[in-house]
């Protein structure tokens, strides 16, 4: 099975190999080059099509099928490479949001699918995390991680409530049929952000706390019930780690100064308002912790 980093690596190789292509001194071999990737892509996507046709007209199991491969990322990849994904984008942008709604709502947070227009997925940040610079920010990394998930193919991605809008998102994935030919970059990460897997969190207790490193920064963890939170771990405060802090839920209190802050609502400071620790997006899926890594951490 091939895992998403791995995916990436695969895609990042051939993005390469295109770009190298472009470099080439002689314009036939050039030309040459494109046309044989060009024609090699036609022809696994006539092929895919042909699959899905027999297994559409198989009967129920083979229309299940294509729904379990649809699911897949990697086959999911191929699929809107050739323009063969069963579900359109609306739909897809949609279940990447319902995926990473419960994230938003323990931060006091949720997002309106204001619509698809022309490819370009419009959103709205609603409840405690709109306008401020700190949530919306954040939370806005965690959406973005989800849609490129399940959308990677949408034209742009532009979410009201930020209080410094960031870029439309390009296209990620594959290349393109009508980008080969042509320089196809792979997407950088949002801005200053870096996603990271955390080391096993099972054994962090109900209402505990833990400082972690995790690829060389230290990262907060709380755990609430049984949902984690992560922040950065320095204190606004007292410019000290939060190591020894205690969790009483939902106030994390610094043990250098005695400051506390709310680990439900974004880490919002709970005696001093001016003051707040600094959200880190942590997304779990199949028992697996990830957090994207903001510059401040590193």
């Amino acid at each position: 099975m091939v895992h998403e980093q791995e995916l990436q690596r695969q895609i990042a190789r051939i993005e390469g190999l295109v770009e190298a292509i472009e470099t080439w001194p002689d314009p036939a071999a050039r030309t040459g080059a494109t046309e044989l990737l060009q024609a090699t892509l036609e022809l696994h996507g006539a092929g895919l099509e042909r699959i899905l046709d027999l297994a559409w007209d198989s009967g129920p199991a083979g229309q299940a099928l294509i729904t379990t491969c649809a699911a897949d990322p990697l086959v999911a990849r191929l699929l809107l490479l050739h323009g063969l994904h069963p579900a359109d984008l609306e739909t897809r942008v949609t279940q990447a949001l319902d995926k990473v709604r419960p994230y938003l709502g323990s931060h006091g947070g949720n997002v309106e699918l204001l619509g698809v227009a022309d490819g370009t997925v419009h959103l709205r940040l609603q409840g405690s995390c709109h306008g401020c610079p700190s949530s919306a920010m954040t939370l806005q990394l965690a959406i973005e991680e989800a849609i490129q998930e399940f959308a990677p193919d949408i034209a742009g991605l532009v979410v009201e409530g930020v209080v410094e809008p960031a870029p439309p998102a390009p296209p990620a994935g594959f290349i393109p049929l009508t980008q080969v030919g042509g320089p196809a970059r792979r997407p950088s990460p949002p801005a200053g952000s870096r996603w990271e897997r955390v080391a096993d969190l099972s054994g962090l207790g109900t209402d505990s706390v833990r400082t972690l490193d995790v690829a060389g920064a230290v990262v907060c963890f709380c755990r609430v019930g049984g949902q984690f939170y992560a922040y950065g771990a320095i204190c606004p405060a007292c410019s000290q780690g939060l190591d020894g802090a205690r969790l009483a839920a939902p106030a994390l209190t610094c043990a250098g100064c005695g400051n506390s802050y709310d680990v439900l609502r974004a880490g919002r400071g709970l005696d001093r308002p001016d003051l707040h620790l600094e959200p880190i997006p942590l997304l779990t899926e199949q028992g697996q912790v990830k957090v994207a890594l903001p510059a401040l951490a590193r």
